[in-house]
């Protein structure tokens, strides 16, 4: 088969397996439900090896196949087809995408199994890799604008799943809100691109570009900056991150998808697919990589104070995501495709490692009543080390290889792009410092309760079923967890995913080893052999010097974090009450949420209060009421003209007649 035709298949499965479970949830049993959805996405992801084969069959100007079912809209001549676009681009997203959502998959397969929502979740999972992959396979922008409202919506439904708690709600909508934002960005862009080119798929936009824009004419940089607006808010970038933390709300698997390998990267693919017009407008391209860099520190120097686990996790995935920014806006586009996937990997993997200790902790999430888990849970604990280690960059782990390809294509770049790299080393020595704060307050010391009742029992501690994130008492009806919703490392599902996310978060940067290999680059070569930068890379001796560099700030963190946190645990504590104005600052997130609220939130509140009590209530009530007492009168009047007399109606007809004539004789005069 052609790869387009295994592209069609890729999105037919998964929701194929949505609407299956969404319509049949009474009559199928619910383990039935979640072999379902297992089995969509992995056989999309099988659809994708096919995809994978035939693009690779052709030779390597043709790995650009563009399909169409038929016609989305035509008008005046204008066509937007409904088609998708596959090339090796799309593919690696394809591949990435259906591989990890499999395994996150099996894991909520045993994760989510008492929960009464069991068919709605596997519903809307399934469907949520369906809008991105739609997304991702899109021909041209306005079908790119579909998928990326549907993966909006799609991550509304997830994150606020346990929809009785008023905490999801907010998240849910907060999340869903943003994203909106970010889509009338995208939407304006599209709106750019047709009326300067007269066109929105991509290959006829890519070709037709630099014939009509300048370098940094205002035209494309102004397409450049809308659809860094979309790109940031479903990425989690500053301004537009406020929401990724939030979302932490929705069960883990969900936190595991949304910040793993699908919509937190969807504003990297989007610029990396976009490259030539960003290429034809610098300047939006230099401002994507310094809010990469601004979002890395910041969401770096946040994941040191915060306790709760999985926000110090959701922040470095708004860190690593920074990194991929960076990436593809100085034009290391294969670097960051390549950090994209490795960082699929040991994100997941964290996620999972993180849901089976909470489970085991009884739904509590803050790491400072965690400890002993090293011999409470010998298996999440060894996985949960691996993510660490590559997500730290430590030598040998995919994340070393990846993270550092890029900062060493900046040091390369050099001028203001040596800055960036000196952020990107920071960046990478805070990582080192809260990823190994979590391993060193979790698993080493004297067992907590928790870890010793598992210990001593087999299982974990049930208890009250309740809100991690304010303490309140929950039921286990549809909209909460499930009363047994924990059951943490001992379900074979939970395994299968930690063990194979754990096994290529090792060794997954292997494709990409300086003047050994280069997988990843030479497969996506096509997708930007026309790009300016395509023969721009560091000498091997450069790339292998970084990694070095980076090896050793690696190293250094994790000492650093055992110096603080096993050595002497006391330096934490005085650090605190010395600094105790930037500790307030870093655990309030910068007051980003605040400073929004006061600058916009409450402004429109007002306004909307306003309209409410006042601008309607006396303007359009008083002008309505008035336009009906018009239009009353002017009713009653007509009505005492029925009088039902003939000769009455005869009179009027006479004066209708007269007055047609005076109006044509005064005409002609």
């Amino acid at each position: 088969m052609s790869a387009a035709t295994w592209g069609w298949l890729v999105l037919l499965f998964p929701l194929l397996g949505s609407l299956l479970i969404g319509f049949s949830f009474r009559k199928i049993p619910p383990k039935v439900a979640g072999a379902v959805g297992i089995g969509a996405i992995f056989l999309a992801f099988l659809c994708g090896i096919g995809a994978l084969i035939a693009v690779q069959g052709e030779p390597s100007e043709s790995r650009h196949v563009a399909s169409s079912l038929w016609e989305y809209a035509s008008v005046g001549g204008f066509t937007i087809d409904l088609g998708i676009y596959v090339d090796p681009l799309s593919v690696f997203m394809v591949l990435v995408i259906t591989g990890v959502s499999t395994l996150i998959h099996v894991y909520s397969y045993s994760y989510m199994q008492s929960d009464e929502g069991y068919h709605r979740f596997f519903s809307y999972l399934n469907f949520f890799v369906f809008s991105m992959l739609l997304l991702v396979l899109a021909g041209n922008f306005a079908l790119l604008i579909v998928g990326w409202a549907f993966v909006g919506f799609a991550s509304y439904a997830l994150i606020s799943y346990w929809y009785r708690r008023e905490t999801a709600t907010k998240a849910g909508m907060k999340a869903f809100v943003i994203n909106v934002i970010g889509d009338i960005g995208l939407v304006l862009a599209a709106i750019l691109i047709f009326r300067e080119l007269g066109v929105v798929d991509y290959a006829a936009v890519f070709e037709k570009a630099p014939e009509v824009f300048s370098t940094n004419q205002w035209e494309v940089v102004a397409i450049c900056l809308l659809l860094l607006v979309g790109a940031f808010a479903k990425s989690a970038q500053m301004p537009f991150h406020t929401w990724l933390a939030d979302a932490m709300e929705g069960p883990t698997p969900v936190s595991a998808l949304i910040h793993a390998a699908t919509m937190v990267t969807a504003g990297v693919y989007l610029v990396a697919r976009a490259h030539p017009l960003f290429e034809l407008a610098p300047t939006a391209a230099d401002l994507a990589a310094w809010v990469g860099v601004g979002t890395l520190l910041v969401a770096g120097t946040i994941a040191i104070v915060v306790t709760d686990l999985k926000r110090i996790i959701a922040f470095s995935t708004m860190s690593q995501i920074g990194y991929m920014f960076v990436a593809v806006g100085i034009g290391a586009y294969s670097a960051g495709m390549f950090h994209l996937m490795t960082h699929a990997f040991f994100k997941a993997l964290l996620f999972m490692a993180a849901g089976s200790i909470i489970s085991a902790m009884a739904n509590r999430q803050n790491i400072d009543h965690m400890k002993g888990f090293g011999k409470a849970m010998p298996f999440t604990a060894v996985m949960l080390i691996i993510g660490a280690l590559a997500l730290s960059g430590f030598p040998g782990t995919s994340g070393w290889f990846s993270k550092d390809e890029i900062i060493d294509f900046a040091s390369f770049r050099g001028g203001m792009y040596e800055v960036m790299a000196v952020g990107m080393l920071i960046g990478a020595f805070l990582t080192a410092i809260y990823s190994f704060r979590i391993i060193f307050r979790i698993l080493p010391g004297k067992p907590c309760d928790e870890a010793q009742y598992l210990i001593d029992n087999g299982h974990v501690v049930h208890g009250e079923p309740g809100n991690p994130a304010t303490g309140e008492l929950e039921d286990t009806e549809v909209g909460y967890p499930g009363e047994e919703h924990h059951i943490a490392e001992q379900a074979p599902g939970m395994k299968i995913g930690m063990a194979v996310l754990g096994f290529l978060a090792l060794v997954g940067g292997l494709l990409q080893i300086p003047g050994v290999d280069e997988v990843i680059t030479k497969f996506l070569e096509p997708s930007f052999e026309d790009s300016i930068f395509v023969n721009s890379h560091p000498t091997v001796a450069e790339a292998w010097t970084g990694l070095g560099s980076g090896a050793l700030i690696s190293i250094v963190g994790i000492f650093t974090a055992w110096l603080l946190y096993v050595k002497k645990p006391g330096i934490p504590s005085r650090l605190e009450q010395r600094l105790q104005p930037v500790h307030s600052l870093l655990v309030n997130k910068w007051y980003f949420d605040e400073i929004i609220d006061f600058l916009i939130v409450n402004p429109v509140k007002a306004f909307g209060r306003f309209s409410n009590e006042i601008f309607e209530r006396y303007v359009i009530n008083g002008l309505t009421s008035g336009t009906v007492g018009v239009i009353r009168s002017a009713g009653g009047a007509v009505r005492d003209l029925q009088s039902g007399m003939l000769r009455g109606y005869a009179v009027l007809m006479l004066f209708g007649v007269v007055g047609l004539l005076l109006y044509f004789l005064i005409r002609s005069i």
